[in-house]
């Protein structure tokens, strides 16, 4: 059985204390955090500041409110599949997708130098970050596994207790900022393990993207064959579909917001013919943006 999620006493800065200068550029965690080796992929070329943020929706609300320029939220695991609280918080939030990177996501194990795979009791990880290691995990002779509520988060958690009988599923970078050392290296299941980020801006972008994706959201008004109309507006255009998910709407039992990402550019012909098709068949329908698709 695995122990309760457990939450650090020491969380990352609350709103009130987000402010640094120069280009900043926010996410979930603390320093060591997928995500913010996402962002430092993605803004390789340019010198930003961080803005580490306790919880999702707190990056959306940075961005919403000028605390950060850009903020980099995780969307899709391609062995746990979606991350559903960020579509959601999408359509709430408003904020423009202007990009997207597809990270290559290695776990390793951590502790305190003097700890050993025979001195491990429990391992410490977010629940996906478990569930991706866990063929290793199982291998380890006693050990348990202990959700927590961030993959950088735990590391820094073991840092803190200073026990030799707990580990931690986390990045090697989180190994360096946290001062623990791998005790195993790549213990993921399936090494073919990427996790999608989208990058959020308040400013949708004026330059058509090379290799252009489009995301959108609509819900269906209720008549026979609505799905399959709207699918086929794609069809018939010759416009590739890339991912189709649909998600409950709040309040309204038995119906969905769907969520499509689609090659082209929202300013293309075709995108703008197939948006056209589209506005009969549902009663909402919203442009998450357009941006250059990942290689």
């Amino acid at each position: 059985m695995r122990r309760q999620l457990t939450k650090s006493r020491k969380l990352p800065p609350s709103p009130k204390a987000w402010f640094t200068a120069g280009m900043k550029v926010a996410f979930q965690g603390v320093p060591g955090a997928y995500s913010e080796l996402a962002a430092h992929d993605y803004f390789k070329k340019q010198k930003f500041d961080i803005v580490p943020c306790p919880e999702f929706q707190d990056v959306f609300i940075a961005v919403t409110k000028g605390k950060a320029d850009w903020g980099v939220v995780p969307v899709e695991n391609s062995l746990t599949g979606s991350i559903h609280q960020n579509f959601d918080l999408l359509l709430e939030n408003r904020l423009s997708i202007r990009g997207e990177l597809k990270l290559r996501i290695s776990h390793s194990l951590l502790a305190l130098p003097g700890a050993s795979l025979k001195t491990i009791k429990h391992v410490y990880s977010h629940p996906q970050a478990l569930w991706q290691c866990k063929k290793y995990i199982s291998s380890i002779k006693g050990a348990k596994p202990v959700d927590y509520f961030d993959t950088a988060g735990s590391a820094k958690h073991v840092s803190e207790l200073g026990d030799l009988t707990i580990a931690a599923v986390a990045s090697k970078t989180a190994a360096a900022h946290y001062g623990l050392k791998e005790l195993k290296a790549g213990i993921e299941n399936n090494k073919k393990n990427f996790t999608r980020f989208f990058v959020l801006s308040k400013t949708k972008s004026k330059k058509i993207p090379r290799n252009p994706k489009t995301s959108i959201a609509f819900d269906l008004k209720s008549v026979p064959g609505a799905l399959h109309k709207a699918i086929g507006v794609f069809a018939d255009l010759k416009i590739q579909l890339f991912k189709v998910e649909s998600r409950p709407i709040p309040g309204r039992p038995w119906e969905y917001i769907f969520y499509l990402d689609f090659a082209g550019d929202v300013t293309s012909k075709a995108t703008q013919e197939a948006l056209k098709a589209l506005k009969p068949l549902t009663s909402k329908l919203s442009i998450l943006g357009s941006y250059a698709e990942s290689d």
